[in-house]
This record gives structure tokens, sequence and C-alpha cells, in this order.
């Protein structure tokens, strides 16, 4: 029988892609596709993620834990330790049954039951830690794995590898030829001499950031020097869709597919997930970061400093965001020679090989 390799995660955007980026490099690597399994959540957008993967998958129930002692939240941590005790019930029946040949955690809620099960039926268990701080499910489990992959280095050891990122993103040419061409092949060209500003802050979205960009875009309007393009998240486009009449090309999207927009912006508007520091980074993209409020771990405000100390990003705090602070921040970027310094700064920091070296440890476990 073909033993399989696991790779489990899931409940967010930011566990996801990493799975598939690993998957994706052991498959160039030699691994047969129809060895690995992707396990997530059958909550949230894993299935929806996942499906178009072409790789076996499982989800399994449960829920993550919320952080508060609210009566509401108790009892919500209350199902959800339900839900993820079914969901370790059925993980341990599987790896019991199927025997892999090493599971492969990036944390998240949805990782545990499967990372669980491989330590208690003895098999090869690999963490990789895709954040500043570790997820607390990677945490629990650091000294029950076999190896640990870290995008940082951080007490606890470990192999420094980066997050691993997606080739249709380690791909991206991001020449300035390449850059023209790409913003004349819009339905709607953007014009020359324009500075493209791309703002993104999750498939949701977020209203704090959401409200300073359309303030922005208010203030900037007889601005005929640049492109906001605003991509607000599916929760509030209905909000801010109204064009802003003026010389701003200003674009309003529910959604955007970031191998085009990360491909030809000149400076990004962003949270600091750990997946979209990397990519900022291998990618050299001058940005403005504006970390998650309440992360767990405070994991977001720890990349942006991080990126901030190192000259690679702009910090800005959610509470200090306000259309006076993002101006401040977008107007210092827009001096092409500090956007250039910026862009090797992060380009020191990025690892696009990340995924390869995480595949390469995963080989070396499971000899």
């Amino acid at each position: 029988m073909n033993r399989q390799i696991v790779i489990t995660g899931g409940g967010t955007g930011g566990h996801l892609y990493p799975m598939l980026a690993i998957a994706e490099a052991l498959v160039e690597r030699g691994v047969a596709r129809d060895s690995i399994v992707l396990v997530g959540s059958a909550r949230g957008q894993d299935a929806t993620i996942l499906a178009d993967s072409r790789f076996a998958r499982r989800l399994l129930g449960g829920r993550g834990l919320r952080r508060s002692l609210s009566l509401s939240a108790t009892l919500s941590n209350l199902r959800a330790v339900l839900g993820l005790a079914g969901a370790l019930g059925n993980a341990l029946w599987w790896t019991a049954r199927e025997r892999p040949r090493a599971v492969v955690s990036v944390g998240g809620y949805a990782a545990a039951p499967s990372a669980v099960a491989a330590w208690v039926c003895r098999r090869p268990l690999v963490l990789v830690d895709v954040d500043t701080t570790p997820s607390l499910t990677n945490r629990l489990l650091a000294r029950l794995a076999t190896e640990r992959c870290r995008a940082f280095a951080g007490p606890g050891g470990g192999v420094v590898t980066g997050a691993p990122l997606r080739r249709s993103i380690r791909d991206i040419d991001r020449g300035v030829e390449e850059r023209a061409r790409r913003r004349r092949q819009l339905e709607v060209p953007i014009e020359d001499g324009r500075l493209v500003v791309v703002v993104m802050s999750g498939s949701l979205g977020a209203r704090s950031v959401n409200d300073a960009v359309r303030a922005l875009a208010e203030h900037w309007r007889d601005r005929s020097d640049v492109t906001l393009v605003h991509i607000t998240g599916r929760r509030d486009f209905d909000l801010y869709r109204t064009p802003v009449e003026g010389d701003l090309d200003y674009r309003v999207l529910a959604y955007g597919d970031m191998t085009l927009w990360w491909a030809l912006c000149d400076v990004a508007v962003t949270r600091a997930g750990a997946l979209t520091v990397a990519e900022l980074c291998a990618l050299a993209i001058p940005a403005v970061l504006v970390p998650l409020p309440g992360a767990p771990g405070d994991h977001q405000g720890t990349n942006a400093r991080w990126l901030d100390s190192r000259g690679a990003a702009v910090l800005v705090n959610d509470a200090d965001l306000t259309v006076e602070s993002l101006e401040r921040a977008l107007v210092s970027l827009f001096d092409a020679v500090r956007r250039e310094r910026m862009a090797e700064s992060a380009r020191a920091l990025g690892r696009p090989d990340a995924a390869d070296h995480i595949a390469q440890v995963i080989e070396r476990v499971v000899r």
C-alpha cells in the first residue's frame, strides 16, 4: 500500500495556502500526488480552497476556542471542545488504520486532532511555524514533534526555513517592464505615470482599514498621479462600492487575485499575517502594515514590528489608523529612492525557497 503523508491545518487561508505550498513542493520533489492527504476543517474556507487542489482531502469537525471568560464564550468553547473531541476520535481511527509516513502540522485548531493522533499512534510529526509567534496548537505540540520548521528564528529550536509560498506567488515577475505590461493588459488599463497602491486586508475585509482607505480616496479625489485599488473583502464591499468622482483612479473590488495585483503594484497596504508578510518579502513589495489587533499571541503585531525594525515595511497600529496617519505612511513611500531601499530590505528577508526547504525536512523524516 502507498502510505501517505498528511498535511494538516486550516480554519483560515493563512494556514491553507502554506499547506498547499508544501504539498506542491513535495510533488515537485517526486512524491506521488495521490500519496498526499490534506486535512482541514469542515468549517470556514477549507472546503472551497482545498477543492481545486487535486489532492485527497479530509475535513474534520470542531472550531477554535474563544479567548474570553464571558458566558457566551464559555458555552461556545464547550461546544468547540466537544467538536474537537469528535474530530480527535476520527483522526485517531484514521491514523491507526492508515499509518501515514508522517503528519505535518502548519498550526491552527484544525491541525490539533491529526497532530495529536500522530503522537498517539507513534507516527513522525513535523511542525511548521509560519508566524513569528507559533500557533497555540504548535506550541502545545512542540515537545512531541520529530522535527520543527520555523519561518523565523526563535526560542525552542527548529530549522529556520521561512514561510512556504505557492509557486504561483513565487513565480511572479515584478520587473519594471512586466509591471507596465500587466497594467496595460487590464480590462481598464492603468495610465502610465500613476503610482499603484493596492489595499488588501483579508478575504472578509477589515472595517478600520476600509474606512480609512475610503476616507483617503475622498481626500485624494483630485490626484491624477495615483491608482488606488481597494480590495474590501466580501463582507464590506457594498459599503464602499460607490465611485469617488474626480481625477483619482479609484477601483473597488470585493475580491482580488493577488497573483495579479502583487505583480503590478508599487506599494501595498495590508494586515500582517505570516503568509502576507512572506509574500511581500519574497516579492520585495514596499508596504504599510496594519496588524490585526487582538490576534492570538499578537503574532501580527510581532510580524509587523519585525519588518518595520528592519526597514522592510512601515507600521501603523490599528488603534492609530486614521486618514491622516495612512496618508503620511503612504506619501513617505511615494519617493522612488525610499521605495527601492525598502524593497531591497524586504528582499533580504524573503525566503522564496521555503516550501522546498520544508519538503526536504519532511523527506529526511520519512526515510
